[in-house]
């Protein structure tokens, strides 16, 4: 990226309206677990400050399993399901209570928004929570948004909230996402392992390569994501068309990204998506993999078509029509994801036949083809 393009991008950072911000559970918490109201209030202020100029903000917090861990003098992270979401019931409370009064003092009302991937996955519940989220907003509320730990199941979780603030990012259609942690940035290499380890500034593909060099996960005792998890959120937020800034969480840190400084790491955004596409994006896990050749390969990268059947060269996984699926090239690398129009059992049965021979092989052809167009988001 040069300096034009980089300028370029840092002013679009001070000229975003709706921001969601990210704080992770090391951010808010002092390192024997407890949460930190300090570092909670001064991140409030900054919110605050933001929103006070003018600014639409949306709090993705961690924190619940932290604080009620620490209320219950349990010596560790609960390790299992059942414990996770005990401890969430209990600090969940705990952490909104702390956050209502840092904001009450600055004038503000807050509001508790839970959420699980089903209310994502499903298009009417995606809607819903979309126009309650845009409601908070024109009342001049903050939502503070965390996964709803207490009830959701092990696969209806988000995983983590990194995920959870870039999905959030693209509900609303964001102009920013915001994700503070404990890191000052991505770098080129892991710097827990390599000396060398340079920060990056700017990035503009999240490459396999990329995310390979992040290395692991950080403090399970603290939270659950690491950096893979944070490009994952940044390829996410990306792909819709929001730039994303990973830095650490420290005073005055905020409110110099919203200055456009150059700060931390930012991820430059593809092309804006339509609202359908960025409900494709988030509404769901991958449930199998799709491989193609070359020719479907630019196709979709180079001439914007659909995927046909013709392009597939082999199929992963077991998986029913209109789940999500990662469309990837032969070295696994993924291209692509979208809506399959057939299941896993039917794409290995068409799978590089013309579309005209489908309807002989399935003894039907509802659809001519394998992923629309319409139903397809490019990966890098």
């Amino acid at each position: 990226m040069n300096d034009e393009t980089s300028s370029s991008l840092r002013g679009r950072l001070a000229a975003a309206r709706r921001v969601v911000v990210k704080v992770g559970t090391s951010s808010l918490t002092t390192p024997g677990g407890s949460l930190d109201q300090r570092q909670l209030d001064v991140l409030a202020g900054e919110i605050a400050a933001a929103r006070a100029e003018g600014r639409e903000l949306l709090l993705v917090s961690s924190g619940a399993v932290a604080a009620g861990r620490s209320r219950l003098g349990l010596a560790e992270r609960p390790r299992d399901l059942p414990g996770q979401q005990a401890a969430a019931a209990v600090g969940q409370g705990l952490l909104m209570h702390a956050y209502e009064q840092a904001f009450d003092r600055r004038g503000f009302t807050v509001a508790q928004v839970l959420l699980t991937r089903d209310d994502v996955a499903r298009r009417e519940r995606y809607l819903n929570a979309r126009n309650t989220l845009f409601q908070l907003l024109r009342w001049g509320c903050i939502p503070i948004i965390n996964e709803n730990d207490t009830v959701a199941v092990e696969e209806l979780r988000f995983g983590d909230n990194d995920t959870l603030s870039a999905l959030v990012a693209t509900l609303v259609g964001a102009d920013l996402l915001v994700i503070l942690t404990d890191v000052e940035g991505l770098y080129s290499a892991d710097p827990r392992r390599c000396q060398d380890a340079t920060l990056l500034s700017e990035v503009t593909n999240i490459t396999p390569d990329l995310v390979a060099a992040a290395g692991g996960p950080g403090d399970a005792n603290r939270g659950r994501g690491g950096m893979r998890t944070k490009l994952e959120a940044a390829r996410i937020a990306t792909s819709c068309g929001t730039p994303v800034v990973l830095a650490a969480s420290r005073p005055g840190t905020l409110p110099a990204i919203l200055r456009g400084e150059q700060v931390g790491t930012v991820f430059a955004p593809r092309q804006l998506q339509p609202a359908r596409k960025r409900w494709v994006v988030g509404h769901d896990r991958p449930r199998g993999r799709i491989v193609v050749d070359a020719g479907a390969e630019r196709a979709l990268l180079e001439e914007g078509k659909s995927l046909l059947a013709a392009g597939v060269v082999a199929v992963e996984g077991s998986f029913p029509r209109g789940a999500l699926v990662q469309v990837v090239d032969g070295t696994g690398r993924e291209l692509a994801r979208g809506l399959t129009n057939y299941s896993a059992a039917e794409l290995a049965a068409i799978k590089g036949v013309h579309t005209a021979d489908i309807e002989r092989i399935l003894g039907r052809r509802d659809f001519d083809e394998v992923i629309h167009r319409d139903n397809l988001v490019i990966s890098w």
